[in-house]
């Protein structure tokens, strides 16, 4: 056993005992957040203005600070933009991750001393946590690569700013920055494509035992290096034993990555955004995320099919329930105050708080009143691959509200296919039986002959990328939305069916 690998089992055992003592301890652990960044903010702008010095309670809260999201926030963040000090936390954030906005173009979300410093140690302790469960430390002495942006930062009066992931791409640990790959040169490349096969030159002869990314964008870079070599990845690289990722849920993507690695890998999902760093998985044996409870955030949630109610109600840690369908909305040590991420979770255990991402509260399927979310389109794929022995790239769902002839309106699955069912009839059966198991409002549409079964429409190879590619969000955190209330994905990737 290396020195390096001998001191991660020890600095693995230490970042334990410290998890275990927060996660015994969750509700006095949030209490002790809430208090600590109301307190911090309360000579702010945003303190004054919702009265925190006589914020002393949770019902406080709710009655002082409404949930926002980016759009109803965003005239205090553009404040701190134009480089105003005490506005939404203390001083001036260090950096802005900028991001993708919906309705209001490019978002700044700041970033604070305080919260990159849990954003960088929550990435370090999902590691750790592994290394300490599994014993298996022996892949630090081998190659890591991130696929993330680049690290270029631009500056906004006095404040740097870029993707998030190229703003981690500074804070790789010294212990770590001769094992990391790709190159500063060549993670500096905007072009996605370019960068792609950049880093397979790079990586295609070096000892490779870490790898990390989206699931869809690692899936891209595996292929590249079998197209290069003819070999399987694990062939490749037979060190390889470690895939870290975030950002989609992978079990979609399990069977095709097996498929091209030649084996199993054990792998690690986090749970990270720009606006902050909020769960990663804490067990090989079972599912979830540990949701951190202890690093600068203070949890709200709302269940999902009450969330546009007026007066829906907001609840902490110490009152959701297992399986129920929560908004989480969070309040940072960064200056984010009730703020609705956009992010579904659901709680599989509360003992330790352990959550899986069920969706986005704006993405969903509901243009005949089922309400489809995304873990549940998810789940039907995974059986569907199991039950067919398929192997998808990736995929969408959409409403086709009117449909040719006198057809029934349906569910359209768009699929990008590795590999085809052996028996299309049966994958499409089990994506309807599935679904309709899991959501009683779609099993009583079909049942009412409101809907006819979904219709599967497969997209040409590549055609997902083509699409991400045309809409200008190739590659980095960019992802493919799972499903929609309309047609707007649908329509533009109409021009990759298969022929």
């Amino acid at each position: 056993m290396s020195l390096k690998s001998f001191a991660a089992k020890i600095f693995a055992r230490r970042v334990a005992k410290k998890t275990a003592h927060w996660a015994n301890r969750p509700i006095a652990m949030q209490e002790k957040v809430f208090k600590e960044i109301i307190q911090k903010a309360s000579k702010t702008q945003f303190g004054k203005d919702h009265d925190f010095d006589n914020i002393d309670s949770h019902i406080d809260f709710v009655r002082n600070v409404p949930i926002r999201d980016y759009e109803q926030i965003k005239g205090y963040v553009e404040k701190v933009v134009e480089g105003k000090e005490d506005v939404l936390w203390p001083g001036k954030p260090i950096y802005f991750a900028k991001t993708s906005g919906t309705t209001s173009g490019a978002k700044y979300i700041p970033i604070t001393k305080e919260s990159i410093k849990h954003q960088v140690e929550a990435s370090r302790n999902a590691i750790l946590n592994y290394i300490h469960e599994t014993g298996n430390s022996d892949f630090v002495n081998g190659r890591w690569i991130f696929l993330q942006g680049s690290p270029v930062l631009q500056e906004k009066n006095g404040v740097k700013l870029g993707r998030l992931s190229g703003i981690s791409a500074h804070y790789v640990p010294n212990y770590l920055q001769k094992n990391r790959l790709p190159s500063w040169e060549t993670n500096c490349i905007d072009d996605w494509e370019t960068k792609v096969n950049t880093i397979v030159e790079e990586t295609v002869n070096e000892n490779m035992t870490v790898i990390a990314g989206i699931p869809s964008w690692v899936q891209m870079y595996f292929e590249k290096l079998h197209e290069k070599t003819n070999q399987d990845i694990g062939s490749l690289f037979p060190n390889f034993q470690l895939f870290i990722y975030g950002g989609l849920n992978y079990e979609p993507y399990r069977a095709k990555f097996e498929n091209l690695i030649g084996r199993k890998v054990d792998s690690i999902e986090l749970f990270p955004a720009s606006e902050g760093f909020f769960a990663y998985q804490d067990s090989q044996e079972e599912k979830g995320m540990l949701l951190l409870l202890d690093s600068g955030i203070f949890y709200e949630f709302v269940k999902a099919d009450e969330y546009f109610d007026e007066g829906a109600k907001r609840i902490t840690i110490k009152e959701v329930e297992i399986g129920v369908n929560y908004v989480m909305i969070v309040s940072t040590d960064a200056g984010l105050w009730a703020y609705n991420l956009g992010d579904t979770v659901q709680f599989i255990s509360v003992n330790p708080y352990k959550v899986i991402v069920s969706g986005r509260i704006k993405h969903f399927l509901s243009a005949f009143g089922e309400h489809v979310i995304a873990k549940e389109v998810e789940e039907a794929m995974q059986q569907a691959i199991v039950a067919t022995d398929a192997r998808i790239n990736e995929f969408t769902v959409a409403p086709q509200i009117s449909p040719a002839k006198d057809e029934l309106p349906y569910h359209e699955w768009l699929i990008e296919f590795e590999n085809e069912p052996s028996e299309m009839g049966k994958f499409i059966e089990t994506l309807d039986i599935s679904l309709q198991k899991q959501n009683s409002y779609y099993f009583d549409l079909i049942d009412g002959k409101i809907l006819q079964p979904l219709k599967i429409t497969q997209i040409q190879k590549g055609g997902f990328q083509k699409y991400m590619k045309s809409i200008g969000k190739l590659g980095g955190q960019n992802k493919v939305q799972r499903l929609a209330n309309d047609r707007k994905v649908a329509d533009v990737l109409s021009a990759y069916k298969k022929a």
